[in-house]
């Protein structure tokens, strides 16, 4: 049962939920109203969902590291299929750490941890950080608009496989590309 598994690696805010600077309290965390069905449609499709995120709040004590953890338990209680893990990296950008992204310390992580297919796998962001993360680590890459995504499609020097306007139509078409024939992608 160590068969590999595609999976997509997803941000969380202004990707997997909407965007709010610092989140920290629950009260502030909003789903887009796709975003239920976009995990569906990805566990349907068989795929691991695994959430990346920078979380540079904890260093710069804007929030403690309980509330990030509190915040990723009501995501997990409020999606009706589950999340299969999260990941983040709560150090500052110039800290030089492996798992700040566009570095792949956090994708290596849920290698160690779980049987993943990079060939089969994605990375879907609102960032450009994102999108480079995808690059570094040789998987597929999906940009939404969303959240930050509008004003960094423009920084990013290489173009990713999917241009969205939300979740939801990422996903959508992540799952037909995933579901033709192998070499009938693109």
């Amino acid at each position: 049962m160590n068969q590999k598994q595609k999976t997509i690696f997803v941000d969380r805010d202004g990707t997997l939920i909407e965007e709010v600077n610092f989140l920290s309290r629950l009260e502030d965390l909003r789903f887009f109203p796709y975003t239920r069905e976009a995990v569906e449609l990805l566990k349907k499709a068989g795929f691991l969902i695994v959430v990346v995120t920078n979380q540079s709040g904890i260093a710069r004590k804007v929030f403690e590291e309980a509330a990030m953890h509190s915040i990723h338990e009501q995501i997990q209680a409020d999606l009706p299929e589950k999340l299969d893990a999260f990941y983040y990296c709560p150090h500052m950008p110039n800290d030089g750490c492996a798992c700040r992204k566009p570095n792949t310390g956090m994708i290596e992580a849920a290698r160690a941890e779980f049987p993943i297919d990079l060939e089969k796998s994605w990375m879907i962001g609102d960032k450009a950080l994102d999108i480079e993360l995808g690059f570094n680590a040789g998987i597929k890459t999906a940009m939404v608009l969303t959240g930050y995504g509008r004003g960094d499609i423009d920084k990013l020097e290489r173009k990713p496989d999917i241009v969205a306007e939300t979740l939801i139509d990422a996903v959508k078409l992540i799952v037909s590309y995933d579901s033709q024939p192998a070499g009938d992608n693109k």
